[in-house]
């Protein structure tokens, strides 16, 4: 070796930069010299420096002024540049962030994860809380495209709590908007753990926030994602009229990327539907588009449903080709969702075309993947950080207890003295706590007996008697004896399962249909048989062996009667669904077309003669007492109806039961 390069390499060991710094710097230098590069318009120059002269600080403040500007990354490298020479902080986080989606749009995940904690970390420095919910939901969106459904979590459960700390009226409308795209991701975390009844209700919820700030983005994004929601629990033509409407607010704002979005989701549901010819002329227009947009997150499903669609019409070879494109694409991108899928739609390809070594294989394939999504830990998440919680408090307590127990019985062991005494106190003491159980133990059971009772008088109501004898002694006055017979042992056989199933803790949940279907039987007759009474029972449902609280139901379909249909004119309808979710519920709805809550309470507020409805309230507070011996706890919750006029359609309550 000649000495100058020995003279070298005794330099580079000396040198305090290290081998990662030295990337570092040159990697920033090749950057600026690209950016410098580039021609940048001197009205963006001089939008910048009045940004930076102003020294405007809130994301509130300039994004209005640069939100046309954002999507050009070299407009917002140079941002980036200017605001790190003249230390303009603000600038560096919103130039970062904007920077991030695009990365993220292209697919370039680490990237982007690694911009927006560089802003995160700004924002956290000059304590913005705008900039703080802004770069975590950002981190949230990222995780949640790459099936890091924990990490997502983390991130946007932390931009709402964050954002929600601030009162209502000191929030700013991009805070405002923060706290939207909070429910709407982890509305869409929901719909990866499979759990789509939660995933809606935070759709409906950022909905109605997006609908309250005109924002069509907004709405379009959520209408869509509930269409999503519906396409998995079967419901195909509700969830098409969201993504029609979706779509017509993308078409609105002139978006390709929610053109794409909308237009694949809709050929997804009409390929579930067979109708492959109208799947195939959306979804072939649209594949530019999203490989022009250089997003793999829309290419890799509509290579997907293309072969889905070939697959369909038994053209294997195409099909073939086109899933493992789509799978390919899903790969690169690490989009762990898609390649499961993809892996499913090759599994039942090579299935038909007699291959079953490669059909075994993407089987298991798309096992792991569905593994690695959603893994029973990630589904239990927050039960098991409260689960480690409660044992640490109570390993903490018994060891507490122990010590406590060992002074004692050093103390006992001083004297027989000590020990008389101790034990005489020990006596009392235990004795005082036996009655003050008791008296609890008897305060909980008059409470239960009370309740029992009042329940018992409420399906047992003096006016449904008293109506219905009526009616059955107006069928033998008009002498219709078949009539008057055939609604006297309906009403035999009402009275005697209500006095049953009083005695009774909980009962089948057929008993209680069979229940219900008497009283509405008995009570139509007051309405000349109008009431169009419906039980519809989903068929994974055993309606035998799911176990409920006796006599729960009747007091919500008396309400219905009584409130709802009961001032309405024209066709009277209720209609009693029972449903159950992949997780431990059985839900119970009960949809009347009435005059609505609002009507209802005004009609009640003008009456001369008001009827207190009590039956609810005591099955609720029965409900509450039946769910302390469960694992989950039983929900009511009660839905106003409206149509696009905001006129009422009735009400709706629904009953989530938990079976274990």
């Amino acid at each position: 070796m000649s000495p100058k390069l020995k003279n070298k390499k005794s330099y580079i060991l000396k040198c305090p930069i290290s081998l990662g710094k030295l990337c570092t710097l040159l990697f920033s230098f090749l950057y600026l010299a690209t950016v410098n590069a580039q021609t940048i318009p001197t009205s963006f120059k001089k939008t910048v420096d009045s940004l930076i002269t102003a020294g405007t600080k809130t994301y509130s403040e300039i994004h209005p002024i640069l939100q046309d500007y954002k999507k050009d990354t070299v407009l917002m490298r140079y941002f980036s540049k200017v605001s790190l020479e003249k230390k303009y902080i603000s600038g560096q986080i919103y130039s970062y962030n904007e920077l991030g989606r695009a990365y993220r749009n292209t697919s370039q995940y680490t990237k982007a994860v690694e911009l927006h904690k560089k802003a995160l970390d700004l924002a956290d420095k000059i304590d913005n809380i705008e900039f703080r919910v802004a770069s975590l939901n950002d981190l949230g969106v990222v995780y949640r495209r790459t099936s890091s459904i924990r990490t997502a979590m983390d991130y946007n459960q932390q931009a709402l709590e964050l954002a929600e700390a601030v009162k209502k009226e000191n929030r700013s409308k991009s805070l405002e908007k923060s706290i939207n795209v909070s429910l709407n991701s982890i509305g869409n975390l929901y719909i990866m753990l499979n759990q789509y009844n939660q995933a809606i209700d935070y759709f409906k919820k950022s909905l109605a926030l997006e609908s309250e700030l005109g924002n069509t983005l907004g709405m379009a994004i959520n209408y869509g994602n509930i269409g999503n929601c519906l396409q998995e629990l079967g419901e195909l033509d509700e969830a098409l009229e969201n993504y029609r409407t979706s779509l017509a607010y993308n078409e609105e704002i002139d978006s390709d990327m929610g053109r794409v979005i909308c237009k694949t989701s809709i050929a997804q549901v009409y390929l579930k539907k067979d109708r492959i010819n109208e799947a195939t002329k959306l979804l072939l227009p649209i594949m530019p588009v999203a490989k022009n947009l250089g997003d793999g997150f829309l290419i890799a499903p509509i290579y997907i449903n293309l072969g889905w669609a070939e697959m369909a019409t038994g053209n294997y070879i195409k099909g073939e080709q086109n899933i493992l494109e789509g799978l390919r694409v899903a790969e690169k991108f690490n989009l762990k969702d898609e390649a499961a899928r993809a892996s499913h739609l090759l599994t039942s390809l090579y299935q038909k075309k007699g291959d079953y070594k490669k059909a075994l294989d993407y089987n298991m394939k798309a096992d792991n993947l569905d593994k690695e999504i959603v893994s029973a830990s990630t589904a239990r998440y927050v039960t098991d950080i409260n689960f480690r919680y409660d044992s640490e408090k109570k390993s903490s307590e018994i060891q507490t207890l122990a010590q406590e127990n060992e002074m004692i019985q050093m103390k006992l062991r001083t004297s027989r003295t000590t020990l008389l005494i101790g034990s005489i106190a020990l006596a009392l003491l235990a004795g005082i706590f036996y009655i003050l159980y008791r008296q609890y133990q008897l305060k909980n059971e008059k409470k239960v007996l009370t309740l029992e009772q009042s329940m018992l008088r409420s399906q047992m109501n003096p006016h449904f008697l008293f109506n219905s004898l009526n009616s059955i002694k107006l069928y033998i006055i008009n002498n219709e004896q078949k009539n008057a017979v055939h609604y006297l042992n309906k009403f035999s056989k009402l009275v005697r399962k209500i006095l049953e199933s009083s005695s009774m803790r909980e009962i089948p949940l057929a008993e209680e249909l069979e229940t219900v279907d008497l009283y509405m039987n008995i009570e139509n007759i007051r309405f000349s048989n109008e009431i169009d009474f419906k039980i519809r029972i989903d068929e994974n449902i055993d309606t035998h062996t799911v176990k409920i609280p006796s006599l729960i139901l009747q007091p919500f379909l008396e309400n219905a009667i009584w409130h709802g249909l009961s001032p309405k004119k024209g066709e009277k309808i209720i209609d009693l669904h029972i449903t159950k979710d992949k997780q431990d519920f059985i839900h119970i709805t009960i949809s009347d077309n009435g005059v609505g809550r609002v009507m209802a309470d005004k009609i009640k507020r003008n009456k001369v003669l008001k009827r207190k409805s009590v039956g609810i309230e005591i099955t609720k507070e029965r409900l509450a007492n039946f769910s302390k011996d469960l694992q989950n706890s039983f929900e009511v919750e009660i839905v106003d109806l409206y149509d696009e006029n905001q006129e009422p359609l009735g009400t709706k309550v629904i009953l989530h039961v938990p079976t274990v």
